[in-house]
């Protein structure tokens, strides 16, 4: 157990958790970890095919990276360039281990770019600045043009927290302000205004966006974890959590996985109260007071003491100011099965630009890659794309210290579990354990396209 101050945790809460890893010990004696370590080991020889072709992929984060190593792999004759300003390379899915302090080192989750590339691409370090799809041309911010045969689409999202007035993301880390999205350092942060606000209590606000966001759990973890760290402290009973949707009734779009969500928090000794139809528009900090917009159209005051802000998330700019490549929401116009654009049959999206119903998550790319490289190899060749994505998406949903539920399901919102003998929607140490030990190495051999 992870200990920040010198309150002991209940004999209650230890006692379940030796008696999960128990459990859980003896679940992988027969399944558990074959099947967890089943990913690291990954497919040792992808079919190679002959076709040269001039293949730019945009974003070097984990879905361009998992498309540029597989492609390097199977397609050794094509001519591959990546473009991408960033150096360092972040697994994001560490930040809420970071924000709620069951990680403490920021490095955990930094890596190099340059060392998950793979060796046969030129690298044009920059930014794309503009998208000319009819001319088959990317120009960077400094004006490079670059041409291709096909393009691949991997610029991950952009976070808007401009659009909350008030609040910079200078704000964040500071008085009472978290946020898990937006960096390792401001994770960090978020646990240091969080350890402070727990050793207290008070009041917490924790928010969701209003449009499609990167994993959609987050905020819900964050709710949980901050719960069970007041509970570790003892000043859960003089605290209280309110929690703000933008949805009528759900906090998750799943909606066994909502009801499962909403159930815990109400029968909690001390509830979590959902606030329904609430958008965070804007926070005085000076005061730390927060606005919520109501349907019609007024504010609702809040004072905080702890604030956990998630940000509006658009496409980036790049991608908005090309009509012709989104659609009516704003992101990546792609046909949600083959990932292949709607318009340009020549690109095709990866990762959490694409406007797909579900899936802005690290589980979501590892399902999707090689449907994304697949289909544009078919395309090579002169075929229709094949491959479908089904909508995949994993969230192992941190409910408390030592457990958590692994939640996957697709695009019709059915669970689509992965481990025989787990259930879902039961939360246990196999699901936390795999969070917290697996899923980065996990990732790192998707990213290198060994999965």
């Amino acid at each position: 157990m992870h200990s920040h101050d010198n309150t002991p945790t209940p004999p209650s809460t230890s006692d379940k958790l030796v008696m999960n890893r128990r459990h859980f010990l003896g679940l992988t004696a027969t399944t558990g970890v074959a099947l967890a370590t089943s990913t690291l080991t990954g497919c040792s020889s992808l079919p190679s095919y002959q076709e040269s072709a001039n293949i730019v992929i945009i974003g070097s984060g984990l879905a361009g990276l998992a498309v540029a190593n597989r492609l390097s792999k199977q397609l050794p004759n094509a001519k591959l360039t990546i473009i991408d300003e960033k150096k360092a390379h972040n697994y994001q899915p560490g930040y809420t281990l970071l924000a709620t302090g069951v990680w403490d080192d920021t490095n955990k989750v930094i890596s190099n770019n340059a060392d998950l590339m793979p060796d046969n691409i030129e690298w044009i370090e920059e930014f794309a600045g503009e998208f000319k799809p009819e001319n088959n041309q990317v120009i960077t911010e400094s004006g490079k043009t670059v041409s291709y045969d096909y393009l691949v689409i991997a610029t991950g999202l952009r976070l808007g927290y401009e659009k909350i007035e008030g609040l910079t993301v200078d704000d964040l880390g500071k008085n009472g302000i978290g946020s898990v999205y937006a960096s390792p350092d401001i994770a960090k942060q978020t646990w240091q205004q969080m350890d402070a606000f727990r050793k207290t209590g008070g009041k917490a606000l924790m928010t969701l966006a209003n449009t499609d966001m990167k994993c959609a759990g987050a905020p819900l973890k964050m709710t949980f974890l901050l719960h069970d760290r007041l509970t570790q402290s003892g000043t859960r009973a003089n605290s209280d959590i309110q929690f703000f949707s933008p949805k009528e009734t759900s906090v998750f779009s799943v909606p066994v996985v909502n009801e499962n969500v909403l159930k815990r928090w109400a029968e909690f000794e001390h509830p979590i109260n959902v606030n329904f139809e609430r958008v965070l528009t804007k926070v005085d900090t000076a005061n730390k007071l927060a606005y919520f917009s109501k349907p019609d159209g007024s504010l609702q005051e809040e004072k905080y003491d702890f604030l956990h802000v998630v940000p509006p998330m658009f496409a980036v700019d790049s991608i908005l100011k090309t009509p012709s490549l989104i659609n009516e929401k704003g992101w990546l116009d792609v046909d949600k099965y083959t990932l292949r654009h709607n318009r340009y049959p020549n690109i095709f999206g990866a990762g959490d630009i694409n406007g797909t119903p579900k899936g802005k998550t690290a589980a979501t790319v590892k399902k999707s890659a090689p449907v994304v490289v697949n289909n544009l190899i078919e395309v090579i060749q002169g075929k229709e794309p094949t491959n479908s994505f089904d909508g995949y998406t994993s969230c192992p949903l941190l409910v408390k210290e030592g457990q958590a539920m692994l939640v996957e399901f697709d695009y019709e919102n059915n669970l689509t579990p992965s481990v025989p003998l787990i259930d879902p929607l039961q939360a246990g140490y196999f699901a936390w354990f795999l969070e917290d030990m697996m899923l980065q190495p996990a990732y790192m051999a998707v990213a290198k396209g060994q999965v």
